[in-house]
This record gives structure tokens, sequence and C-alpha cells, in this order.
């Protein structure tokens, strides 16, 4: 389902490789794909990218009784994992991540990036309170500069955080850059990557403004 790529031997990109993916990525780039058409895609494609992001949380071994006779079983090991999304796109990233693991705890950060100099500026700010002992799942549907993204991580990191992923639908090769450049231990899982950054930093060909789309406000 995947096609892992690596860009140094302590950092990882996996871009998902499946027909429905693409199927579905064609439909966001879509310019005539409608708000709520747009949310559900992002929620399928969320999805199935978790799928591949999500194989290594770890397991342990429970004893359950099935109708039949009793049998050694897996589940999540641990303090179940905590979502954070980056306000605002990344919302809709965290709902489609909860129908997997429904017990998840979720944090947000509110980040936008200045129109002048693309750099993030942070707004909000709210984690579960003992986030240092989970496994962390940072979701934004866009990776494009990728500041963004390594200030959402290093606050991540500043709480505590030792394991810690990032699933995006949608990146490009400056922003995975950027992101294993200071933090080459973070995995980053994206359903597509896109050739490059415009003049405006936006990817290209990409999806638009994710969080205006979502929301049809733009």
């Amino acid at each position: 389902m995947s096609s892992p790529q690596s860009a140094s031997p302590q950092s990882s990109l996996t871009v998902i490789n499946h027909p429905l993916v693409d199927h579905k990525i064609t439909l966001l780039r879509d310019v005539n794909t409608g708000a709520g058409e747009f949310r559900s895609l992002c929620q399928e494609v969320t999805l199935l990218t978790a799928y591949e992001a999500l194989r290594a949380l770890p397991t342990e071994t429970v004893t359950v009784e099935t109708p039949l006779t009793t049998t050694d079983a897996k589940q999540l090991a641990g303090p179940a994992p905590a979502v954070v999304g980056i306000l605002r796109a990344g919302l809709i990233m965290v709902e489609a991540i909860l129908t997997l693991i429904p017990n998840a705890k979720v944090g947000h950060i509110g980040l936008y990036r200045d129109p002048d100099t693309h750099l993030p500026v942070e707004y909000y700010r709210k984690f579960p309170i003992d986030i240092e002992r989970r496994e962390v799942i940072l979701v934004d549907p866009m990776l494009a500069t990728g500041g963004s993204a390594v200030a959402a991580i290093e606050h991540l990191k500043e709480a505590g955080v030792k394991s810690l992923r990032m699933i995006a639908i949608v990146g490009c090769p400056e922003g995975v850059a950027a992101v294993h450049g200071p933090h080459p231990d973070v995995p980053i899982t994206v359903a597509a990557l896109d050739p490059k950054l415009n003049d405006s930093a936006y990817i290209v060909p990409g999806l638009g403004d994710a969080g205006d789309r979502i929301y049809g406000t733009k």
C-alpha cells in the first residue's frame, strides 16, 4: 500500500501508493469539488493514510474469551494515543482518526501563516495533561513550507513528548526537508507528494487552501 522513501538514515517519509487514494486525491484537487464532498474525501483519505502510518503503534497481548474458547490476542498497549490537530484544517483529520481510535485524547494547536513572511504565528495551544506518556499523531492536511509542522513539533517536544509521527494529505519536498532537518526522528506519512511550492508558498499542483475548501470560507 505504501512506498517508503528515506530522507536520511534517521528520518522516514512514506508516500501512500494505492489506487483508492489516488482517485480520492484527484477529486480533492478538482476545483469543482464542493465543500461537503471535500470534507468527506479528506476524512476518507485520512483513514486510508492512517492505516499505514499507524502500523507501528505498540501492542500488548491479552487473553480474551470468544464464544468458543479463550485465546491470546493483541490490543493497543499503554495509554491511548493523542491526536493533535493543527487548526483549523487539521480538525477534519482528527475526526477521522477518532473513528479508528475512539478513546484517543485530542490536542489542538492554532497556527496561521503570516501572508508576508510565510512564517507560522501561534494563537492557541491545548494539549492533554499527560501527553508526554502517549504516542502522538500530529495531523495537518497540507505540509507546505513545513513552518507550522516544525513549530507544532517543537511545542510537543517541549511538553515532553517522546514518540511522535505526522500525517498529512499532501506534502512537498520543501516541507518534508523543513521538518526532517531539525526533527529527523519524526516519521511523516502523506497520501501524495507534490513536486514543489510556488512563489506564494502554496503546494503545486496541490489542493488550494485546504481550510477554506473544507469549511467553504472562500
